[in-house]
């Protein structure tokens, strides 16, 4: 019970923090709700089926290979993950009427990924334990939230645009490369201190998410001054 609550603890803040800054027109939670559900059975049963796909179709078996490391973190892991759950928020989320402003975007994405990192999250800390959930309180989770709010910073743009398909597309390959950077530094590990790289990049996706944050909220259609 304890570790289920390390699982869930750090995935848990990353959504009150979202919420709250979600200042002027807060969205239903029924609808967060099941987008998080969704997050955490429908992209993980994406996930898997992409990745058996690929287990069958290309084969890495060179874990030192810096080119098998980088297409597995770009092109398998990142595009797989991101696109699973972007799914979620293109057909589900977007088209409703409750995504009413384009920081809604940015909430409805970041609760699908959290529900994927929460299910993710629970398989890592039940077989590392206390230790592992506390890493990846600071890393693993929060870096889901950052390709969350990057690519829901696009579609929060896109459901306003003439430019939908561009925007949307422009946030998904955005979550992918911030996605495919961080876990490609750790794929590589074998070269010593490269892992910092996956750190490194985890900060400018938080800098700029905290950027992409404040920049929807000051334009709001709801901050009537």
């Amino acid at each position: 019970m304890a570790l289920l609550l390390y699982a869930f603890a750090p995935v848990i803040v990353i959504i009150f923090y979202i919420y709250v800054k979600d200042k002027y027109e807060k969205e239903p939670k029924r609808i967060m709700l099941l987008c998080f559900l969704l997050g955490g059975i429908v992209s993980i049963i994406i996930t898997t089926i992409l990745y058996m796909f690929f287990d069958l179709f290309l084969a890495l078996n060179n874990k030192y290979s810096v080119i098998e490391q980088f297409v597995r973190a770009f092109f398998i892991v990142a595009f797989t993950e991101e696109f699973s759950k972007y799914v979620i928020v293109r057909y589900y989320a977007q088209p409703r009427r409750d995504f009413n402003e384009k920081f809604d975007g940015i909430v409805y994405a970041v609760m699908v990924s959290m529900g994927f990192a929460a299910v993710e999250n629970i398989f890592y800390v039940a077989e590392g334990g206390a230790q592992t959930a506390l890493l990846r309180a600071f890393t693993a989770v929060p870096a889901h939230a950052t390709f969350g709010i990057l690519m829901g910073y696009f579609m929060g743009m896109a459901k306003f645009s003439k430019n939908r398909a561009k925007l949307n597309l422009l946030g998904l390959l955005l979550a992918i490369i911030f996605h495919g950077a961080y876990d490609f530094f750790l794929f590589i590990n074998f070269i010593p201190g490269i892992s910092i790289g996956a750190f490194a990049s985890l900060i400018i996706g938080i800098v700029l998410s905290r950027k992409a944050i404040k920049r929807h909220q000051v334009n709001s259609k709801f901050n009537i001054k």
